[in-house]
């Protein structure tokens, strides 16, 4: 049996116009032509399909269970073109970030993603960055979004933007500094809340200290940044804070402080990634381009 896509479009039209004219000018195609098709497929499946009445046609008990058939594999072939689509063209693009910037980025982000073909379907994935980098590689991602740079040649990568570590405290602890802007390695080790290992943020924040983890006798194993702020609010100690994250934690933790580190102010260049074997097109340089503009207004406040 050699039944074609177009001959189930036509009958579907058929069936739902319940008249032959009609049904011919909603897919666009001449009376005869679409006669010519629903007689084919009758002589495919053997049967006939539509019994033609002076008002119009009307479904056989055959053309009934052709139509449910027909249906379901039509939307079918509608779900596998939607994902083969490219990202950017209305096709599901899987995005991966990493937890310090995901809660801060994504509110800015999503709506333009939304407004735009980018993000028609868009799925997200919260991970750290040895856990986002393996989806990558495994295809279960297309792009991520992370703070630490290549080092596969696989990968291709574009930088979003520059993120400051800011050096967040109680008042009290912060006014204990005795200055507005002081260096990474003058902190006391012994007061740094430090994110749990595998965090590249509490990596990075000790690799700028000149620390290591040992020396951070207050490493309390935090698995997100917004429990160190509040854990910082109530003067246990001290901890990193991305500018990104600023707004956003301090309006969330009360009696927390921000304050600038000397310069050169330490920092962490963001980026955005992709296999290098994966076709960019235009969706890559769109998304780069929507993220950088949705953290423009979380950073140099």
């Amino acid at each position: 049996m050699n039944i074609t896509l177009r001959q189930l479009r036509y009958f579907l039209a058929l069936a739902d116009a319940a008249h032959f004219t009609r049904a011919a000018e909603a897919i666009h195609v001449s009376q005869p032509a679409l006669s010519m098709q629903i007689r084919a497929l009758e002589d495919v499946v053997g049967a006939t399909l539509v019994e033609r009445t002076s008002s119009g046609v009307v479904l056989t008990p055959q053309g009934r269970a052709l139509q449910a058939h027909a249906l379901r594999v039509l939307q079918a072939m509608t779900d596998l073109e939607q994902g083969l689509r490219r990202p950017g063209q209305g096709g599901r693009l899987m995005l991966g970030m990493i937890p310090t910037v995901a809660p801060y980025l994504l509110p800015e982000a999503l709506p333009v993603l939304r407004a735009r073909d980018i993000g028609r379907d868009l799925h997200l994935r919260e991970a750290q960055t040895e856990r986002l980098l393996e989806e990558l590689a495994q295809g279960r991602l297309d792009a991520i979004v992370v703070a630490s740079p290549p080092e596969d040649a696989r990968v291709e990568a574009v930088a979003l933007f520059t993120d400051h570590f800011l050096l967040a405290g109680s008042a009290a602890r912060v006014a204990d500094l005795h200055a507005r802007a002081v260096a990474p390695g003058a902190l006391d080790p012994g007061q740094l809340l430090l994110l749990d290992e595998g965090h590249c943020l509490g990596d990075q924040a000790l690799e700028v200290c000149g620390l290591n983890r040992r020396s951070a006798r207050l490493d309390l194993g935090a698995a997100s940044l917004a429990t160190l702020c509040r854990l910082a609010a109530q003067g246990m100690g001290l901890t990193f804070l991305p500018e990104i994250a600023r707004q956003q934690e301090l309006a969330a933790a009360p009696g927390l402080t921000a304050i600038r580190f000397a310069e050169p102010q330490p920092a962490r260049q963001v980026m955005l990634m992709r296999r290098a074997s994966t076709p960019a097109q235009s969706w890559f340089d769109d998304l780069a381009q929507v993220l950088r503009m949705a953290a423009q207004p979380l950073l140099g406040g």
